[in-house]
């Protein structure tokens, strides 16, 4: 949560949320208000809206969510709220909630924020003027350093893949608490919330497209908000694999590939690093590719360039930031048995398990515990190295 004393005249924050027919429906049921204005279209059409409304308060309660999620976050307590609403809201309306901070009441540690709502015309369709008083924790001092130490929250980017939920479910029974990414397979994601609370860990879910900067941000200090102080990050995630002669590859594929493996890691280190100095602690943990140390498919150079770029970032960050003792390594997986994979065809998979000394693929889990080992402080005098998971495939 942001504290009084951090928070400024002029600071903003925003959110947008696309308005849906279960918004609706969901708010029918919860409140009772099944006004015909809101749900019957033949009766709405002979009204001079013509089309069904949704409910005033439905939108102006995004209002809370600004207040409670971002400006100031956990602990406000919204005491006040004058509101105009200004134009209709309907369902497939993206609506863009913005607050900022218009003054600072010292003697009750409260703020006034000027409260509007946008629709993707740019026009204002709600506004209006907040007051909220800002709840702090006492905490002591000795006892919040000691939990920060301890603390043992990761967030697992592309948590719902197959090394990406091996991972989730093998940190929560070590005992790690776990913000579980996706980007949009939200059921998946919500099925592997319920394994890892089964296990007893905290857990939460996360989301966005961590190429866009935005998302990023939002996708850490959501992580930050449900868990606190962030100890690990790993990025599983990955995009499907087709083959392309070069001749025929097209930039957008190269690039494609080099924000998923760069431009994430980019955005998401430069968020997480802050925090991790002031902690004097943190780990980044990013999956590289056999492809970047044996001979490479002729028809992935798309992939395998991106890779290679990667692994210069990492070993270059690791050095950068091993002065305050944040590691930054690699995991090498071989052919793993996932979804990535399915097109593959069978014998060039058995052609593959019969190279390699162990006789098989890898697995999901053969993955998941290396990284959960680079995790931990069993691992904590690795720095910049790659743990290539092979089955003996690769040896140096």
């Amino acid at each position: 949560m942001n504290k009084f004393e951090d928070l400024n005249v002029g600071d903003k924050a925003e959110l947008k949320h696309l308005i849906t027919q279960e918004d609706i429906n969901k708010f029918v049921d919860l409140t009772g208000d099944d006004n015909k204005l809101h749900i019957d279209t033949d009766y709405a059409k002979k009204t001079s809206f013509k089309k069904p409304v949704a409910h005033g308060m439905l939108g102006a309660s995004f209002i809370s969510t600004i207040i409670g999620t971002k400006m100031p976050g956990d602990g406000a307590l919204w005491f006040s709220q004058t509101i105009e609403f200004l134009l209709p809201v309907r369902v497939g309306d993206e609506l863009t909630v913005r607050a900022e901070i218009l003054k600072k009441i010292d003697s009750s540690r409260s703020i006034e924020l000027q409260t509007d709502i946008f629709n993707q015309h740019k026009q204002k369709v709600t506004s209006g003027v907040a007051k909220v008083k800002i709840v702090e924790q006492q905490l002591d001092t000795q006892y919040e350093n000691e939990n920060i130490a301890q603390n043992k929250n990761v967030i697992v980017i592309g948590g719902t893949g197959g090394i990406g939920k091996a991972t989730c479910i093998e940190l929560a029974k070590q005992g790690y608490n776990v913000a579980i990414h996706y980007n949009s397979n939200k059921e998946a994601a919500n099925q592997i919330l319920n394994e890892v609370i089964q296990i007893g860990v905290k857990a939460c879910v996360v989301s966005g497209d961590v190429t866009s900067l935005n998302a990023a941000e939002e996708i850490i200090n959501d992580a930050y908000r449900k868990l606190g102080q962030i100890n690990v990050l790993i990025n599983c995630a990955t995009l499907k694999l087709p083959n392309i002669k070069f001749e025929k590859l097209v930039w957008s594929d190269i690039e494609n590939h080099i924000n998923i493996n760069v431009k994430s890691n980019f955005y998401l280190a430069q968020l997480l690093i802050p925090s991790f100095k002031e902690a004097r602690y943190g780990k980044f943990i990013f999956l590289t590719s056999q492809v970047t140390e044996n001979v490479p498919p002729s028809d992935w150079s798309f992939y395998t360039i991106a890779k290679y770029a990667l692994n210069g970032f990492a070993k270059s960050l690791a050095v950068e930031l091993a002065p305050f003792n944040i590691k930054v390594n690699l995991i090498s997986p071989g052919m793993t048995e996932t979804e990535l994979i399915a097109d593959i065809p069978e014998r060039s998979k058995l052609l593959i398990s019969a190279k390699t000394p162990l006789k098989r693929l890898a697995k999901a889990d053969d993955i998941a515990n290396a990284i959960v080992f680079l995790a931990s402080d069993k691992a904590d005098f690795i720095t910049g190295e790659t743990l290539r998971i092979n089955g003996g495939q690769v040896m140096l």
